[in-house]
């Protein structure tokens, strides 16, 4: 079985807590794309973790996690992240946790230049994490990246090829922002600083992953953010990067030839997105308050508020789309619990006409939001295990959904604990 776990929206859909209930059926997890400029919140019976880099299953024992060569990988952050973990007694071996000698090392240099653009553009910025992912992919597909498995070249090759970027990074970053010139001792003495460490965990995905298959081993794919910031399909400029999209998974992780068995949509039971851009549901005053403080709604990866609104039916149906969802899961639907009336956005009104189909670039910034109401179930729903415990209004609200995305919902979930979820089917 090859699965993949995506989000339908703009991220932060609960990917990290699926993944973790999920994962126990699966042999391997996989991140595919993306770096630390996001964070999958796992709360589970050894305590609440905050993961930016690291894939999810890290915290079952018996799972391989695998960090693919569509990632971007802050070596730093991630020594600090196994760090972490391994206080809270989390044992990450190199049996455990496997690196791709493909994925692109995300330099000190990176995040600079993302803090020195984004604070170049002001009002016009991107909404960037600053945490140097746009300028890493840039150098990726400029063909002067540094990847994992340069850190096992000479000192001297790996001194020569520092220089050679840093180089070309000072035309940028010295002669360009007129800020003070990188340093390439300094550079090389970073990556053999936090890069030597890993290098127990670093091999050929490919082979590694090729090999799991062969032997019938079970892969679940876990992607980061959600079908709207995808480089090609989501709200371009206000994107991440890379390809959040389902279909990239098995290139992303170093199988190219695989075929997904399953994609397992995470879609939130009311809206939220992190960063700039636009967010046609948007709540806004005391509405949004409420909304974001019953949620908990502050970035795992940044701490910055969210914006909140209600579930988007036209952005949502069109995420199910992009992503190939053969299924959903339908989370926080007991955030909702104490609310009199139920908001959904059913239809966008652009220029005086109304569109049920997610436009692109220009038209998305002059829709509008049509809401529907739905009454809501005011009831304590984070002990229901069973579709027949809860009440009647929150299936309406569920089947409601399924019928708008035309995908079933398989997986309900009632809290933040491993085991407060409802399954359907």
């Amino acid at each position: 079985m090859i699965t993949a776990i995506v989000g339908i929206n703009w991220g932060d859909e609960g990917k990290g807590r699926m993944v973790d209930l999920l994962s126990g059926d699966y042999d391997i997890v996989s991140r595919y794309q993306g770096g630390n400029n996001a964070g999958h919140t796992v709360v589970n019976e050894k305590g609440k973790f905050i993961l930016n880099l690291l894939p999810s299953g890290i915290l079952r024992e018996n799972t391989v996690n695998v960090m693919g060569n569509g990632m971007v990988i802050d070596i730093e952050h991630l020594v600090g992240e196994i760090g972490r973990l391994e206080e809270k007694g989390i044992k990450i071996s190199e049996r455990n946790l496997k690196i791709s000698d493909k994925a692109i090392i995300c330099m000190p240099y990176h995040k600079m230049l993302d803090i020195l653009e984004e604070d170049r553009l002001g009002d016009a910025k991107f909404g960037s994490t600053r945490r140097g992912i746009s300028p890493v992919y840039s150098d990726k597909y400029m063909k002067k990246g540094i990847r994992m498995g340069d850190l096992f070249e000479s000192d001297e090759f790996l001194r020569e090829k520092v220089k050679n970027i840093v180089e070309w990074k000072n035309l940028t970053v010295h002669d360009g922002y007129k800020a003070e010139a990188l340093d390439p001792e300094e550079m090389f003495r970073w990556l053999r600083t936090y890069g030597d460490p890993l290098k127990k965990h670093i091999t050929d995905t490919t082979y590694y992953l090729s090999d799991a298959i062969a032997h019938d081993k079970s892969i679940m794919f876990e992607a980061q953010l959600g079908a709207l910031r995808d480089i090609d399909f989501g709200i371009y400029p206000y994107t991440s990067a890379s390809s959040t999209i389902a279909a990239y998974a098995p290139i992303g992780a170093g199988i190219p030839f695989a075929k997904l068995d399953n994609i397992v949509g995470i879609i939130k039971a009311y809206s939220s997105c992190v960063g700039e851009g636009p967010f046609t549901c948007e709540f806004f005053g005391e509405e949004a308050a409420a909304l974001r403080g019953a949620g908990q709604e502050f970035g795992a990866a940044t701490g910055r508020p969210r914006r909140v609104g209600g579930f988007d039916v036209v952005a949502s149906r069109y995420g199910v789309m992009v992503q190939g969802a053969t299924e959903l899961a339908l989370t926080k639907l007991d955030i909702l619990q104490d609310m009199d009336k139920i908001p959904v956005c059913v239809a966008y009104d652009i220029d005086g006409e109304l569109t049920q189909e997610f436009p692109t670039g220009e038209r998305l910034n002059r829709a509008k939001p049509v809401y529907e109401y739905f009454p809501g179930f005011k009831t304590d729903i984070t002990g229901c295990r069973k579709m027949e415990d809860l009440p009647k209004e929150a299936v309406d609200y569920i089947r409601y959904i399924e019928e708008k995305m035309g995908c079933p919902v398989r997986y309900v979930s009632v809290g933040a604990e491993r085991n407060q979820y409802i399954q359907l089917f």
